[in-house]
């Protein structure tokens, strides 16, 4: 059975006991929430303060990283086309220094990464802070929702065959193939930021 440094998991629509029966079966005891916005307007059990109090409850902790490690950043600059650009996050020091510290509580605590998303591939977690997590060697494993744990590299096989052979024809290394497959992915999912008064008046002349 593969061993895993920290988890993820999309809280989607998960009863608040089936959640926690989710992380209790994974050994993971702190949960680092990576929402930029953590609240839930259809699921109140997963607004910070009613999940924090509920881990607290478990003998879990909860560890707010949607600051950092969030996908709807505030810097306009880190925005593509009105998309989130996460290779641009990914760059910026307060992303790797939230990582360095997100290291540190992984190694005081068993932790599962929790953002709103079912499917690993529709989430900033998988596709920016588990991609970096992986490339500094740490394992990451995705608790599916029907309790399967898959391996980030089983999730990075699966992004490559949903990008179909011929998302780059003339991509051909391996970890450029990746590297693409994950543009593309990010392009399709990643928050898009309402565009602002100024560039609709500007259309509108």
């Amino acid at each position: 059975m593969p061993v895993f440094d920290l988890f993820s998991i999309g809280h989607s629509n998960i009863p608040a006991e089936r959640f926690v029966a989710m992380l209790r079966a994974a050994g993971a005891n702190a949960i680092a929430d990576v929402r930029s916005t953590p609240a839930s307007r259809y699921f109140p059990h997963f607004a910070a303060k009613n999940l924090m109090a509920r881990l607290a409850a478990e003998g879990m902790a909860y560890l707010p990283y949607g600051d950092t490690l969030g996908g709807r950043p505030r810097d306009p600059t880190l925005y593509r086309d009105g998309i989130a650009d996460y290779e641009a996050m990914a760059r910026q020091k307060e992303f790797a220094a939230a990582l360095e510290r997100l290291s540190a509580d992984a190694a005081r605590h068993r932790i599962c990464l929790m953002c709103a998303e079912r499917e690993p591939l529709d989430c900033h977690r998988a596709l920016l802070v588990a991609r970096a997590l992986a490339e500094r060697g740490l394992a990451v494993g995705h608790i599916l929702h029907d309790g399967t744990i898959e391996p980030h590299a089983a999730t990075e096989r699966r992004l490559v065959a949903l990008c179909g052979d011929d998302a780059d024809l003339f991509v051909t290394l391996q970890r450029e193939r990746l590297a693409a497959a994950y543009r593309r992915r990010a392009r399709a999912v990643a928050f898009r930021a309402k565009p602002s008064r100024t560039i609709i008046a500007a259309e509108a002349r």
